[in-house]
């Protein structure tokens, strides 16, 4: 083989156009979440309604995402990739602006469930489109482009949330309806149509069953760790660090809005090298580790009685969840790889994630009513471990790399 024939290394493989554009999306949508996040909660409170109450906004927008999956890859299938993110966004924007005007706690928990319904739409279309596009080489890198994009965002949001909370708790949601209007139009401009259409059409093989999957020790572990990544980072840190953070120290609202950032810095910083090493070390032992470092500084929130502890476990945990992520969805992209369908296993996995996320604030939620947020937040860590077992006998799933042949 000529030299110039031979592979080019994954660091020279250029991620495509069209995932910088969704990465670009990512980065707006994740901004403007950033001020609501550490908002929901204490808004859903300002109606005098319990923490469980409380975090059942949370779940309402996460049970709304799971119940409208499998439909999602349906509308995938029939619109294609592209209608289907567009529509999703547009829901969201829509229904997140109507928050603001809400009179009652009803009025919050009815709109944030219609919020649900997009979201899921949006996030399969842009996971599909992920999976599909990116270079077999580069998926761990790719990945943490994405997820880059979206701590960036969640970075910054609950800063500008936090400087902005003396002008009331209904500004944020107008920003961030209006913040994804923008992403809306940044992916309808720039995912052209042709280009999507022949993405759409690319699957060269029978589509992968849930059944087929279920059969892969490694699809098993990664949907048991989606479970335990949605109940402790995008269900109990969204809706119960907030709560807690406003019944331990003063000025809760700012100090929630710092402890949502560090988080998503120690995220950032592990995705830098998380997902490089994904495709060089192996998905595995990035997972191994991240379940491990997340589980154990996730639950020790609730033990935190000064600030500085309360940042420092919220970085950790973030960078936990950092090193996971990348590695998690390259094995998806491994497991099904880009030739072929796999809209039921997707959302099967994305179900498992929202399922944790809305148990999590729920049962949190209820022990730390009756018991107090040390045990509350303990739990994490017993969700995690059971991850982490699971990945202890899933199979490594990064291709064998391509050695060029003497010629």
């Amino acid at each position: 083989m000529s030299r110039k024939n031979r592979p080019a290394p994954a660091a020279k493989v250029p991620i495509p156009h069209e995932i910088w554009i969704l990465v670009g999306a990512a980065f707006i949508i994740a901004l403007g979440y950033g001020l609501v996040a550490p908002i929901i909660p204490q808004f859903a409170r300002s109606f005098d309604v319990s923490i469980a109450a409380a975090g059942a906004v949370i779940s309402a927008f996460a049970g709304m995402r799971l119940v409208f999956a499998p439909v999602s890859g349906k509308l995938v299938n029939l619109l294609g990739s592209r209608i289907t993110y567009l529509v999703g966004l547009s829901t969201v924007a829509l229904s997140t602006m109507a928050v603001a005007t809400a009179g009652d706690y009803w009025h919050v928990l009815i709109l944030r469930a219609l919020g649900g319904i997009g979201s899921t739409m949006f996030t399969v279309s842009a996971m599909g489109l992920i999976v599909r596009i990116a270079p077999e080489e580069i998926r761990g890198r790719a990945s943490s482009t994405y997820a880059t994009a979206f701590l960036l965002g969640n970075i910054i949001g609950p800063v500008v949330g936090a400087a902005l909370s003396p002008l009331g708790m209904r500004l944020p949601f107008v920003i961030y309806g209006v913040a994804l209007m923008v992403a809306t139009v940044v992916v309808a401009v720039g995912l052209k149509p042709t280009a999507m259409r022949a993405v759409d059409k690319s699957s060269t093989a029978a589509p992968m069953t849930l059944a087929e999957g279920w059969r892969d020790t490694a699809y098993r572990a990664a949907v048991t760790s989606a479970f335990a990544m949605g109940w402790t980072n995008f269900g109990v840190r969204v809706a119960v660090v907030p709560l807690f953070a406003a019944a331990t120290f003063a000025n809760g609202v700012k100090v929630a809005g710092i402890a949502l950032a560090m988080f998503a810095v120690g995220n950032a910083i592990a995705l830098q090298f998380s997902g490089r090493l994904a495709d060089s070390v192996g998905r595995r032992p990035l997972i191994v580790f991240g379940v491990a470092l997340n589980a154990v500084f996730a639950s020790l929130i609730g033990l935190s009685d000064s600030l500085v502890l309360l940042y420092v476990f919220s970085v950790l945990a973030g960078a936990g969840a950092g090193a996971v992520n990348p590695a998690q969805q390259a094995s998806m992209a491994d497991i099904i790889g880009r030739h072929r369908s796999g809209g039921t296993v997707l959302s099967t996995y994305q179900m498992a994630q929202d399922l944790g996320a809305i148990s999590g604030p729920l049962i949190v939620g209820v022990i730390a009513d009756h018991y107090g947020y040390g045990p509350g937040f303990a739990v994490c860590g017993l969700v995690g471990a059971v991850a982490f077992v699971a990945w202890i006998f899933g199979r490594e799933t990064l291709p064998p790399k391509v050695v060029p042949r003497p010629v």
